[in-house]
């Protein structure tokens, strides 16, 4: 029968094989005590398996609260368990219960993180996965051999209709390929969903009349889900091209529910991840959980940037961004959006570490906030990316271009 694996590292004052087995019992068919029925047949075939164990460092303090041992320190290890795919089936929100429910919970455990998972090739037959993807998001606005470059609204809310499609038509008119709405906007007082979709989607159709590009549009459709239906429709009505959910906020089902209608490419914003991932030895981290959204039909999915505003180290945004590029289910692809306080000079790290323009670069002041205006913040962007894969250092891409050479003034630090 085939097996579901998952990776965690933990940390307990228990010896490491004591509590892998409790972890594996509690999230599966046993409890903290025997029961009548839990037979061996029944353990054999529905229980979960701890299948290795690699010892790590020790430590003297808890990561977490959890049971304390006088006089014992806090082993550390990675620990791979396994489960038959008969305990859940198909239904991925049992399936994420199981691989991330009470486990955190047990007192054992003085630190655990989910840190990567491998499904089985039959998920395949039941999980269509993102529909557009790298290929699909960059073919639709008319990119192709580099990043796509985005920008944001902002401010994130309180501008009205009128002052939103302003600005996106100066956006459009600068040469962007994709613009979202922030996720703090929804369906505000002063910007009603509707209203701010058929206005600025009128913007988006004259200009590909005249120039035949399509900028893509990211709305927010975050809500509840009739609701989300019901705005998703709108954005369908007026021919537009994407939807950006709040994945943590409207749960697997509701992403996976959107997801599922594939006439949209959905941009999946992760708001909320530093609640997953921040603490070291708590939470699940990013390899594990692109998997999960892509496996939800996500196909834009938030990574961070280089040298961002937040608390996230460069390893691990590079980390983000391959597991995006890493293929999955025989070609399950998810693009990486990279944003955070990003502008031009970010691109040649970005590209250095990572060797690929199948990204999609978002930046809010650095065009916006351009001292040549938006046009220039975006051909900057562009000259950046242009300058990065032809090998230039960033000193020499500001010799060679004007509008990136007024960026790196602006925004170098």
């Amino acid at each position: 029968m085939e097996r579901v694996f998952a990776e965690y590292y933990i940390e307990t004052p228990y010896e490491v094989e004591h509590a892998a087995a409790v972890l594996a019992g509690e999230q599966s068919s046993g409890t903290f005590v025997s029961v009548p029925g839990e037979t061996e047949e029944l353990k054999q075939r529905f229980a979960a398996r701890v299948e290795t164990i690699e010892l790590l460092d020790l430590v003297n303090n808890p990561s977490i609260p959890g049971n304390i041992i006088p006089g014992k320190k806090y082993q550390r290890a990675k620990v791979k368990v396994s489960w038959s795919i008969e305990n859940f089936g198909y239904n991925l929100p049992v399936l994420v219960s199981t691989l991330q429910g009470n486990l955190y919970e047990i007192s054992q455990f003085t630190g655990l993180k989910l840190m990567d998972l491998e499904v089985p090739k039959s998920f395949k037959n039941h999980f269509e996965g993102p529909k557009f993807g790298i290929k699909g998001s960059k073919k639709s606005c008319g990119v192709g051999d580099r990043p796509m470059i985005g920008t944001i609204i902002k401010p994130s809310i309180g501008m009205s209709v009128d002052e939103t499609v302003n600005l996106v038509g100066a956006l459009i008119e600068a040469g962007i390929d994709f613009i979202k709405d922030d996720e703090l906007m929804g369906s505000a007082a002063n910007s009603p969903f509707e209203e701010r979709v058929k206005g600025i989607m009128k913007v988006i159709r004259n200009n590909e009349q005249k120039t035949g590009k399509k900028v893509m549009y990211a709305f927010n459709i975050t809500d509840e889900i009739d609701q989300m239906q019901r705005h998703y429709d709108t954005i369908v009505n007026e021919g537009g091209s994407c939807a950006m959910i709040s994945v943590n906020s409207v749960g697997l089902a509701g992403t996976k529910k959107l997801c599922d209608r594939g006439e949209l490419v959905i941009h999946g914003h992760r708001n909320g991840w530093g609640m997953l991932n921040r603490h070291p030895l708590l939470g699940i981290e990013f390899p594990a959980y692109q998997k999960i959204q892509r496996l939800c039909g996500v196909d834009q999915l938030h990574v961070n940037g280089i040298q961002n505003k937040f608390w996230e180290s460069d390893d691990s945004v590079v980390t983000s961004i391959k597991s995006c590029l890493k293929p999955m289910l025989g070609g399950y692809e998810i693009l990486p959006v990279v944003s955070s306080g990003q502008w031009g000079g970010q691109a040649f790290e970005t590209y250095r570490r990572t060797q690929t323009t199948d990204l999609l670069y978002m930046a809010g002041g650095g065009i916006l906030a351009h001292p040549m205006g938006p046009k220039a913040g975006v051909t900057a962007l562009q000259q950046a990316w242009e300058g990065a894969v032809d090998g230039l250092s960033l000193e020499e891409a500001a010799n060679e271009y004007e509008a990136f050479a007024a960026s790196v003034k602006k925004f170098s630090k």
